[in-house]
């Protein structure tokens, strides 16, 4: 986001103050253990990540937050700050690769679960894929933008799930997936998405 630094507490509030009802980051372990907020390795970047406790802290418990899980405990960790924090679990959205994601349903039954078809055969065979997934509880479908399809939308919808675009950073890629019947979508821009 141009007018705050991407991943830092005035990005999230700022979005939230524009009116976008969720907001999107990594979540990672930092050296004690705590889920910490950044994209990319946290000890790889300059500038010191977000804690968790911090942006509940900051910003109250009133959006949806989805968060890609980055690490083995991540959303172990995850799910007891945001308990803690009274974080309503049904509009904690925990994003990982296909298979993972559904064993962190025992952290809590009301977390939702957000995995990708990244891998090639499931784009390709997503009537067979897709189902499958389904079965596992899992909430969403998350894909980079230009692999949606009104058919690949449609074979989630019909698999009871919801289907999510991320990298929207265009008013053409925005187009493009709301023509095609996603059901949510992530953005850099604030302004894009309101």
């Amino acid at each position: 986001m141009a007018d705050a630094p991407e991943n830092s507490l005035e990005a999230f509030r700022l979005a939230l103050s524009k009116g976008c009802r969720g907001i999107e980051s990594d979540v990672w372990l930092d050296p004690a253990g705590d889920p910490v907020l950044h994209h990319g390795p946290p000890h790889k970047e300059k500038r010191t990540p977000v804690a968790l406790r911090e942006l509940f802290a900051a910003c109250g418990t009133d959006f949806d937050l989805s968060l890609d899980m980055k690490g083995p405990g991540t959303a172990e960790a995850t799910v007891a700050v945001a308990r803690a924090a009274g974080f309503d679990s049904r509009r904690l959205w925990l994003c990982g690769g296909s298979g993972s994601s559904a064993a962190w349903r025992q952290y809590d039954p009301d977390v939702r679960l957000v995995t990708d078809l990244r891998w090639r055969d499931a784009l390709l065979h997503a009537e067979r894929v897709v189902p499958l997934i389904a079965e596992q509880t899992v909430d969403a479908v998350n894909l980079r933008h230009g692999r949606w399809t009104r058919r690949l939308v449609q074979v989630v919808h019909d698999a009871g799930m919801l289907a999510f675009a991320w990298d929207v950073n265009h008013r053409w890629t925005k187009r493009y997936v709301l023509r095609a019947g996603v059901d949510a979508i992530y953005s850099d821009h604030v302004d894009l998405l309101l």
